[in-house]
């Protein structure tokens, strides 16, 4: 991926500031949603800021695409430090029946105050928030039982507050997801571009799917090697370049003149990894993460 530092519109962000802000007096909770892969790259670090005071439940969404050891060892991250965290995927339906009960377990105090001043059918309303592509509207969807949401496989598509009410006993209101204006981190962003959080066309195809074959090889060995049919022993000699022009030639990604065709070797491997036809992988586990402070101070 270019070395260069990646710039959102920062009109965008200062209007969902706005909003998040304005609004955190209507709600009794914020529901955040991160990427199960890529929890701290999915993590705006704005957000907790914005919403500093207001308990938090954090959800680690897309989870049937993550590894499982490595969620758990997330989940349990998030305990250690004082925090609250479910894993959820709107496909297979994991953790969303535990959300509404995980909420009223965090607001115990606060639900305890409604019923005593005879407010005991109260609804409880809850923020949700995340970066674009992370699975909000269809999460929303989900809890609804009905489509209330625009779904797209393709980040920035709600761009406005709205309010839902959910079959699980409490209200949510959507905000726009946010980008911070720029990160420097080059980690961050190779991971949110892997995952989809950042469109396709802002980064270098060919660079990223190199970058994205290395790490997935060093990572998860096997289940990279069974699905390109790859011999480890070779593959793992080979440099970025070489490694995804090795698994174009399995693929039969050949041009005339039998040159093979990297972006679309590329386009194949980003595709595999984010529908995890590759197998449930995480970029990240809690264990590189030196605090967990920000992310603990909230709950």
């Amino acid at each position: 991926m270019p070395s260069r530092q990646i710039q959102w519109f920062p009109g965008h962000m200062a209007k969902t500031r706005r909003l998040i802000t304005e609004n955190l007096k209507n709600v009794d909770i914020v529901i955040e949603l991160l990427d199960a892969r890529i929890p701290r790259s999915s993590k705006n670090p704005e957000i907790s800021s914005w919403t500093r005071g207001k308990p938090t439940l954090t959800l680690l969404n897309k989870s049937g695409l993550a590894d499982p050891g490595a969620t758990a060892k997330w989940i349990a991250w998030y305990r250690d430090a004082g925090a609250f965290a479910l894993p959820t995927d709107c496909i297979t339906g994991e953790g969303l029946s535990a959300i509404g009960p995980r909420m009223r377990e965090i607001l115990t105090d606060k639900i305890r105050r409604f019923q005593e001043k005879g407010m005991a059918g109260r609804r409880l309303r809850a923020m949700i928030v995340g970066i674009p592509n992370v699975g909000k509207s269809s999460l929303i969807n989900k809890l609804c039982g009905q489509k209330k949401a625009r779904v797209e496989n393709r980040p920035g598509v709600t761009l406005q507050k709205q309010w839902v009410t959910t079959t699980a006993g409490f209200d949510l209101l959507d905000m726009p997801g946010v980008l911070w204006p720029k990160f420097e981190d080059k980690v961050t962003g190779e991971n949110l571009a892997a995952t989809g959080a950042i469109k396709d066309t802002i980064l270098d195809t060919d660079e990223l799917g190199m970058l994205l074959s290395f790490r997935l090889l060093a990572l998860y060995p096997k289940l990279f090697c069974a699905r390109y049919r790859l011999d480890y022993d070779f593959v793992s000699t080979l440099d970025a370049y070489d490694l995804l022009e090795e698994v174009g030639k399995k693929r039969g990604f050949l041009m005339s003149g039998g040159t093979v065709n990297l972006e679309r070797t590329a386009l194949t491997v980003l595709e595999e990894f984010r529908s995890a036809k590759i197998g449930r992988i995480s970029l990240e586990l809690p264990e590189n993460v030196t605090t967990a402070k920000e992310d603990g101070e909230n709950a």
